[in-house]
């Protein structure tokens, strides 16, 4: 490793606390113990680590909000949750608010190495292209972690973002959800003067309207009912750095009218306070709605939306990207069979037809999710038909029903054509057949006896 890694261990369970140290410290890491909320705040906030691995479940705090200070004060601070029995649903949403992996107790230690060893090398990653000025998107190739550029429509996007990202352009992206929107807006950060700075986003969707402006702009301590200490909004904490404002759509005129005031003039005001405070921010927004059509609703301001469309990204759907599909199914393949420790690094060449075939509604999300499910599941070395999941199998097998004219045919006809269709995309796998059509295996042979495809 180019450089010994400062690892935090949060863990109020001493014992277990020091045993993680020790056996990282044996490897060449450096680490730093923290058995209580106090301290492990205290050393996140000086900013001086690299790594955090912190248990998810204690008394004083939980590893939710470790990675939410990690992640506003050390932004490019990788962490790692360990989880207990039952909290593994918690671990998987705190990887998707920024959390690099979590590991299940009781943990084994050849592991734990193997996946700080992972999270030290994404980290030298980005501090190198950081450091050096290198871009992160490459001219040719796979230019972003899940998001493969191989159709003319995105390589063009990409184009745009290279542009743009040097600038301090306001960024308007719009696509359906799962598009990969939060991608891009860290894209053009990180190509940005500002990537040394901190990348800040809030889901105006996730905010309840009363506390959205709090969210945004801070509060000073009893500025309404439970206020009981001041505390920074997004902007300051995205301060010299991007904030990223996701389903913009959805944020209420109230807000919007604040947000246009410090758009126009780069100052905001903590609720609670008649103090204004400067702020540097470069604003990328994003949105899964037409905000044309909002703005003749009278739901968004129009002065709002021409100032947060100086340069405006359209992301296509995963369906219009057809020859991606491939290249990324390989990619999250690769990806969490590292992730999940499993020697799977292929994917049958039926498999990969079927799920071509699907039209992934969810976009690039609902794939990447599909591949994580499939390696979690698998139980071979390489992935095949059996492993994808059933309602994209059905899917299959129902688009393939819908070449028949449906008018005229009875139900008996119906349920004939359905069965023989789901048999067909399974290569005559009964079990999964019945599994499929949401039937018992004995019901599935009465039914295949009486309309003869035994």
């Amino acid at each position: 490793m180019e450089f010994k890694a400062r690892i935090l261990v949060v863990d109020d369970e001493d014992a277990h606390a020091r045993a993680t140290a020790e056996s990282l410290e044996k490897v060449g890491y450096k680490c730093i113990v923290a058995t209580g909320r106090r301290e492990a705040l205290h050393h996140l906030r000086q900013g001086n680590i690299d790594i955090v691995v912190t248990d998810l479940v204690m008394k004083e705090t939980d590893g939710l909000e470790i990675l939410r200070t990690a992640k506003e004060r050390i932004p490019d601070a990788q962490v790692i949750l360990v989880t207990g029995y039952g909290t593994v649903e918690t671990a998987v949403k705190a990887m998707q608010n920024g959390a690099f992996t979590f590991l299940e107790k009781p943990v084994n230690i050849h592991q734990l190495r193997m996946v700080v060893d992972e999270a030290v090398k994404k980290q030298t990653t980005a501090r190198n292209a950081g450091d050096c000025g290198v871009e992160l998107i490459p001219r040719h190739g796979n230019s972003l972690p899940g998001v493969i550029v191989a159709c003319t429509s995105m390589r063009r996007i990409l184009g745009i973002v290279r542009q743009v990202a040097p600038t301090n352009a306001t960024v308007l992206i719009a696509g359906e959800s799962g598009t990969g929107k939060e991608l891009v807006a860290r894209a053009i950060h990180n190509n940005s003067p500002r990537r040394n700075s901190p990348f800040a986003a809030l889901n105006s969707a996730a905010i309840p309207d009363g506390l959205l402006e709090s969210e945004l702009f801070g509060h000073e301590r009893g500025a309404f009912t439970g206020a009981v200490n001041k505390r920074k909004g997004r902007f300051e904490h995205a301060h010299g750095g991007t904030l990223f404002l996701d389903e913009i759509g959805d944020m209420p005129l109230s807000a919007q009218a604040k947000l246009l005031r410090v758009v126009e003039d780069g100052k905001i005001t903590r609720v609670g306070s008649n103090e204004s405070i400067s702020v540097d921010v470069r604003i990328i927004a994003a949105t899964n709605q037409n905000l044309e059509e909002l703005m003749k609703e009278k739901r968004f301001r129009e002065d709002l939306y021409f100032r947060l469309n100086v340069v405006c990204l359209k992301l296509p759907p995963l369906r219009e990207r057809q020859e991606d599909v491939s290249p990324l199914i390989e990619a999250f393949v690769k990806e969490f069979s590292q992730m999940y420790g499993k020697p799977i690094h292929s994917i049958t060449a039926e498999a990969k037809k079927r799920l071509l075939q699907y039209s992934w509604p969810g976009n690039i999300r609902e794939l990447k999710n599909c591949i994580e499910s499939m390696i979690v599941l698998a139980k071979d070395d390489t992935l095949g038909v059996e492993d994808i999941p059933g309602h994209i199998l059905l899917d299959g097998a129902e688009k393939s029903d819908e070449q028949r004219p449906l008018v005229g045919m009875s139900l008996e006809e119906m349920e004939r054509s359905l069965i023989k269709n789901t048999l067909a995309s399974v290569k005559g796998n009964r079990g999964m057949s019945a599994r499929l059509l949401g039937i018992g295996e004995r019901t599935l042979y009465r039914k295949l006896d009486k309309y003869g495809l035994k």
